[in-house]
């Protein structure tokens, strides 16, 4: 921060350094927080966000400074922000609740002007607050409009991926591409012809007077759109020759075939920087379709990234035009780099390739010391907030975070209630199970002594009977041997051998 025993003129001058002690002393001294300048009819909060200073602007929306006074213009703060692309600033204002669709003088509103500027950084975080992509001024422009006017092709690309209408006419009938067409805005109408139906869609749209693109073209003498549009359509009139096969080379780039051309032009086949009919070579294909493995591979073969086609565009060109911001980067451009027409200063890039503006240069000391302050606030405004709540609480209010504690705490003894229930539930029928169970095995044994009781009865009567039955055979056998010594009157003895059946067999003696 500025020293102590500077000097400023007035509130503005502090704010537009960032100073934020001075400003705070020179209201606490009587200088009003809502003070307008006698030139550009701005306040603190418009001179904050125009020079980027974002400790002043914290500090005075904090202090209650109006954001809905507009200069002569019907510029607000926000309005001032957008041209000047602080996009920090912006996502203060957002922050704070500040309206981002107020309209200026022409309706325009901060979206319209972002995009107008090509601050993309600055479009993205009002397009985050909500606001309607396709939101129209007094022209019936939108923020479409603005952009293919002004040749923001970044801008363009963003709106387009935020759902934004390419063919939306304003109130003359003008598309888009009518007003790219008319500003010689090359880029941006190859662009709007690449995303449309058909080129003949959007090349052939007429405005209220009939005019198509290509009418206004001729009408500013934009020779560069009208050769190109010349070139649609002889492409268009001759189909046959639109595709021409007599460079495999480019087709292979066009196509990603990192194989096949590898193999053509390892082979000597074609020159890595062989030019097609229209003066592009393999690296204008592939950086047109995205192919980063591709454009890789060439960058690495030595081929020459600085020739132009006959449009004069280098492949970096292309990669930008189609919105290949990967291939952009790696043929060492950025994916934005507009300038931004900003108020009283020319806008920067940084290292990330935003154009939006960077705010009050502050050296690394007075960095720290924003950040201390900043700290010392949190932790002030912590303290404050506790209080405020004990006193709350003491008289008898309940706050959100009691309630919801509160809340929990009931949801969470239903649920322990309804467990318990679960529990003893399942408990009881554990002991309905268990018992019948036991009546089951009861049965089961039951059951097995009455089968063994049965068995051991039927093998004790089917072994007497066989017992019977060989004792009676033993002596019918007996009685016929005696029989047979009585009649014989002599001769000589014959022993006989008996066979005695098996035990339970049913089968007869035999005699031998």
């Amino acid at each position: 921060m500025p020293g102590a025993k500077k000097k400023y003129t007035g509130i503005h001058g502090a704010v537009e350094v960032g100073d934020v002690l001075e400003l705070e002393a020179m209201v606490k001294n009587g200088a009003s927080i809502n003070e307008v300048e006698e030139k550009d009819k701005f306040t603190p909060l418009h001179t904050a966000c125009n020079s980027g200073a974002l400790e002043c602007l914290h500090w005075l929306l904090w202090h209650g400074a109006d954001a809905t006074v507009a200069t002569s213009r019907g510029w607000t703060p926000a309005h001032i922000a957008a041209i000047r692309g602080q996009d920090a600033c912006m996502q203060a204002l957002v922050n704070n609740g500040v309206s981002m669709t107020s309209k200026d003088v022409r309706g325009s509103q901060p979206a319209h002007l972002a995009a107008a500027h090509g601050n993309s950084f600055t479009l993205c975080t009002i397009l985050r607050a909500g606001v309607d992509v396709n939101v129209t001024d007094k022209n019936g422009w939108t923020p479409v409009h603005c952009a293919s006017y002004h040749g923001r092709l970044g801008c363009l690309q963003m709106l387009i991926k935020w759902g934004a209408e390419v063919d939306h006419t304003d109130n003359c009938g003008n598309t888009p591409a009518h007003l790219a067409a008319s500003e010689g805005q090359l880029p941006c109408l190859k662009y709007l012809v690449s995303i449309g139906v058909t080129p003949l869609h959007v090349l052939g749209a007429r405005n209220d007077q009939g005019e198509t693109p290509k009418d206004l073209a001729q009408q500013f003498y934009k020779e560069n759109v009208i050769d190109y549009i010349n070139g649609l359509e002889w492409e268009r009139d001759h189909p046959e020759e639109t595709e021409n096969l007599a460079f495999p080379a480019h087709v292979a780039a066009y196509n990603g075939d990192l194989g096949h051309l590898r193999m053509l032009i390892e082979n000597g086949v074609v020159n890595i920087n062989e030019r097609d009919d229209k003066g592009a070579t393999p690296a204008h294909k592939a950086a047109g379709q995205g192919h980063i493995h591709v454009l890789q591979w060439l960058i690495e073969m030595g081929a020459n990234m600085s020739i132009t086609n006959q449009a004069g565009e280098l492949p970096r060109d292309i990669a930008r035009r189609f919105g290949q911001l990967a291939c952009v980067k790696i043929l060492g451009g950025e994916p934005e780099e507009e300038t931004s027409t900003v108020v009283g200063g020319e806008g920067s890039e940084d290292e990330d390739g935003n154009t939006d503006s960077k705010g009050v240069n502050l050296t690394d000391k007075q960095r720290k010391q924003q950040k201390v302050r900043a700290k010392e606030k949190l932790e002030e405004l912590d303290r404050l907030l506790e209080i405020a709540k004990k006193n709350y609480t003491q008289l008898g209010g309940r706050l959100s975070e009691d309630r919801k504690r509160l809340q929990e705490i009931r949801d969470k003894d239903k649920t322990i209630s309804e467990l318990e229930a679960q529990l003893d539930y399942e408990r009881l029928r554990r002991e309905k199970l268990e018992a019948q169970l036991d009546q089951y095995r009861r049965e089961i044994a039951d059951l097995k002594y009455e089968v063994q009781a049965r068995t051991y009865g039927s093998d004790q009567d089917y072994q007497s009977s066989d017992e019977d039955d060989y004792v009676q055979r033993t002596r019918r056998v007996k009685k016929v041997v005696k029989a047979k010594k009585t009649n014989d009157d002599g001769g000589m003895f014959i022993k006989r051998n008996m066979t005695v059946p098996r035990k339970g067999s049913g089968r007869k003696q035999r005699i031998v």
